[in-house]
């Protein structure tokens, strides 16, 4: 015969043995237990009688609890406890007719006027959009078709022009975007080196979990990638600028700003150059002559860097001889003094969820007049006709709840609306033809 002493989520259970024995409960041996005795005053293990034993537990299971006995913490079952066990306590409100009606009224009236706000501001919002290149009204000036690089390669430029259409303030946007390009594939989102990003330069250290993932773009030939992996080989390299002309509504010429658009904690822990890495400004003339003092990378394969304000600089990087490094993949996108820690390659270094996807490139940090020109002059690199994608430029604004969204706000009236439409519906039915309710005094629920 056996006998249960507690009703927990598990029954334990106690054999009759004879008094004074020992057994350990079949159903869970980490428990042990003292035998009862064949009469109703038998006591349990801690010396407590089993009514007094039940008694607690009931004493307990109402305070949101229940008894544990010889927890051992090497288990992997739960603990018995009311958090562990879903026994806290817990509202359970009925639904008559009289709360659901009440319920849709209200979310009815708190939708629809958030759907409005939503929508204004989304309307308040610029957004002027121009393709320029692969599928859709392409501004046929700057496509490039199949051929990587056209621009770059015969030296060529394009120019796109925008007419604002009533007076902005800033921060006014540039992004760039993409459609038809899957960055959320997993194969191309595990398709990096994240110790490479991180300033490891030597190749022959590279872990093998990290060479196979940049796989089939870890070396070309004897030549290794750095950084290596699909994300960092498919850079958008198209190069963007604004043209000279354009003033604010203080007369001042317009810049666009390309610091400050990368995510601060990825440029800060994510992207460094590689250990070894150094540079310093020509003393003498800018040519290979700077780089002959020492051993320079400049030296042996191009010559100095010349920055936008003609300060000339020599570099080295360490194990140039056998390592091609973004600044020689995207010369034409990559400063070799930043490398890696480009912000325009941080952005987008964060894959996108979508596969019409846009990313930031700059920003106007001036007002701008209705009637003012803005024209972009665009090196196209980035091919985008072999997916059947586009590309395009975004001038744009943001306000309370991010970009221009027109959708969000017709979601929430749109919904808004079929609520009230419920309630009002519930209501009038409640009205002339009610149900009648049970009295809810009479409901009881289980404690355990």
């Amino acid at each position: 015969q056996t006998k249960p002493i507690f009703n927990l989520s598990h029954t334990l259970l106690v054999r009759r043995l004879p008094a004074g024995s020992l057994e350990l409960d079949r159903m869970n041996p980490n428990l042990l237990f003292r035998s009862n005795k064949t009469d109703d005053s038998a006591h349990s293990r801690d010396g407590m009688s089993f009514q007094d034993e039940a008694r607690l537990e009931e004493t307990m299971m109402k305070d949101g609890d229940a008894p544990e006995r010889n927890y051992d913490p090497t288990s992997k079952r739960p603990r018995d406890t009311a958090l562990r066990q879903q026994r806290m306590v817990a509202w359970h409100p009925i639904l008559d007719p009289a709360w659901v009606i009440c319920g849709f009224l209200i979310l009815g009236a708190v939708m629809v006027p958030t759907g409005w706000k939503l929508r204004t501001e989304s309307n308040r919002m610029l957004e002027l959009t121009q393709v320029y290149d692969g599928t859709g009204n392409v501004n046929q000036q700057c496509a490039i078709g199949s051929v990587a690089n056209k621009m770059y390669d015969n030296n060529e430029t394009c120019l796109i022009s925008f007419t604002i259409p009533e007076d902005v303030d800033p921060p006014i946007y540039i992004h760039y975007e993409i459609t038809n390009f899957y960055q959320n594939h997993r194969k191309y989102v595990e398709s990096r080196d994240p110790d490479q990003l991180n300033g490891k330069s030597d190749p022959f250290a590279q872990a093998r979990l990290s060479a196979d993932n940049c796989q089939p773009l870890n070396k070309l030939g004897d030549i290794y990638l750095n950084p290596c992996g699909l994300v960092a080989n498919t850079f958008f390299n198209d190069v963007i600028s604004l043209k000279e002309g354009g003033v604010d509504a203080d007369g001042t010429s317009l810049v666009m700003l390309e610091d400050g658009i990368a995510w601060q904690s990825d440029s800060r822990y994510k992207f460094k150059q590689p250990d070894g890495f150094r540079f310093e400004p020509c003393s003498g003339a800018c040519d290979k002559t700077c780089c002959e003092e020492d051993e320079w990378s400049c030296g042996e394969k191009e010559l100095p860097y010349e920055d936008m304000d003609g300060t000339c600089y020599k570099f080295d990087y360490p194990f140039d001889d056998i390592t091609q490094y973004l600044y020689e993949t995207y010369p034409m996108a990559i400063s070799p003094l930043v490398g890696v820690t480009s912000e325009h390659f941080v952005v987008w270094m964060r894959e996108a969820a979508l596969q019409k996807f846009r990313k930031l490139y700059g920003w106007i940090n001036q007002p701008i007049k209705a009637g003012t020109v803005l024209t972009f002059e665009i090196m196209s690199n980035w091919v985008v006709d072999p997916f059947e994608g586009s590309k395009g430029l975004i001038i744009s604004t943001s306000g309370t709840f991010g970009g221009r969204n027109d959708s969000l706000g017709d979601y929430f009236t749109i919904l808004g609306y079929i609520c009230l439409g419920l309630g009002a519906a519930f209501g009038i039915k409640h009205f002339f033809k009610p149900r009648k309710i049970a009295n809810i005094k009479y409901l009881r629920y289980k404690t355990h």
